[in-house]
């Protein structure tokens, strides 16, 4: 019974999560920033490790791009849940694939464990991730050949839309394989959850 939560900011919807997950205080997240790291933005872990915190989640951060395999497996499979921060998709996918972080994630999610995906988290989460070129740079990881994501949900989400910065990238996606691929927009203020095989957008 997959619990998956996909958004675009996590900080401009932390309402809707508590009342989708309701019983967050006293858990454990392990929160994954890697994808911040190719984009650089600067203090992103620092804020979103409080605003998890100010949900009542106890945060064991993990960059997966670093972090020894053993140390890996202990975090993904101990915390109660798993939040993938947002920037670069294809980085994140990368690092995820190279630390062997994909796997273990995907056997935990499949578990229950509840996902939390956060712009690139959520892009990341779907069967492959090609189609997030239009809105991130593919350049700034050299060793990854596969685009295959991990393959959480069956459709490919379009976060950003109507962002002064991002939101015009998030378009061109849209009308490029709007055609081809299942879509699922959602501006910086919307969420979608699956559970037991069912989507809702909020």
């Amino acid at each position: 019974m997959k619990k998956i939560l996909l958004v675009s900011m996590l900080h401009n919807v932390t309402e809707l999560v508590k009342k989708i997950e309701p019983d967050l205080a006293g858990k454990t997240v392990t929160y994954i920033p890697t994808a911040a790291i190719a984009e650089e933005i600067e203090g992103m872990a620092e804020k979103e490790t409080e605003m998890l915190e100010k949900l009542g989640l106890t945060v064991d951060v993990l960059e997966v791009s670093t972090a020894a395999p053993e140390r890996i497996r202990e975090k993904l499979t101990k915390n109660d849940m798993i939040f993938v921060g947002g920037g670069n998709t294809f980085f994140l996918l990368q690092e995820l694939k190279r630390s062997g972080a994909d796997q273990i994630l995907i056997q935990e999610v499949n578990k229950g464990k509840l996902y939390i995906g956060e712009s690139a988290g959520a892009v990341v989460a779907a069967p492959d991730i090609g189609y997030s070129a239009e809105m991130d740079s593919p350049e700034k990881a050299p060793d990854l050949k596969d685009y295959t994501g991990l393959g959480l949900v069956d459709f490919y989400v379009v976060p950003h839309i109507g962002n002064p910065d991002m939101g015009e990238g998030a378009e061109k996606i849209m009308e490029k394989y709007g055609s081809e691929l299942e879509l699922i927009s959602i501006d910086d203020y919307q969420a979608i959850l699956v559970e037991d095989g069912e989507m809702k957008i909020y």
